[in-house]
């Protein structure tokens, strides 16, 4: 049983649009290629072959992003390290292409840009919270609160504030 789909839902979308990603830029590529002419002197091939590049570089970024949640959905457990890096790296990512999709492209573009940009924050707040441990009762969280008899922990206490004489 999934407990958690937005990390499902977070994968297949980083997946689709790193595809998308990476199709537009390599057709961009292949129109600017055809049409031979140059804009403000620079070389139409250099343009192609930047713009195809440009959409591979993107799209594995956002393959890899999509790999990441992937794995905390299969894991079932908050990404770590380089992962979570890259997941904010993304949802920062998301956040510039929609407020340039706003005023470039139009309202549409801007919301599914916030809406990938609010799931890849809610992927990475979900899984913020620590987890209850499996032998814990109803009652008790783990979080040194009143101990079960013949365990032998206690509640968690600060030592006294030092005095000066």
């Amino acid at each position: 049983m999934v407990r958690r789909p937005v990390a499902w839902i977070v994968a297949i979308v980083l997946f689709v649009e790193a595809f998308g990603i990476a199709a537009v830029n390599w057709f961009l590529g292949v129109v600017v290629d055809r049409q031979d002419m140059s804009l403000a002197g620079l070389d139409p091939d250099m343009m192609s072959t930047s713009s195809k590049i440009g959409g591979i570089v993107f799209g594995l970024y956002f393959a890899f992003c999509g790999l990441v949640a992937l794995l905390v959905a299969l894991r079932d457990r908050a990404p770590a390290g380089f992962g979570r890096v890259l997941l904010i790296s993304a949802a920062v990512v998301h956040a510039l292409l929609g407020a340039f999709a706003w005023g470039l492209l139009g309202p549409a573009e801007f919301v599914f840009m916030v809406v990938v940009l609010a799931l890849i924050v809610l992927l990475l707040m979900t899984y913020d919270s620590p987890q209850e441990p499996a032998d814990a009762a109803p009652g008790d969280k783990g979080d040194g609160g009143p101990a079960k008899e013949g365990n032998g922990t206690g509640p968690v206490t600060s030592p006294p504030a030092p005095t000066t004489p």
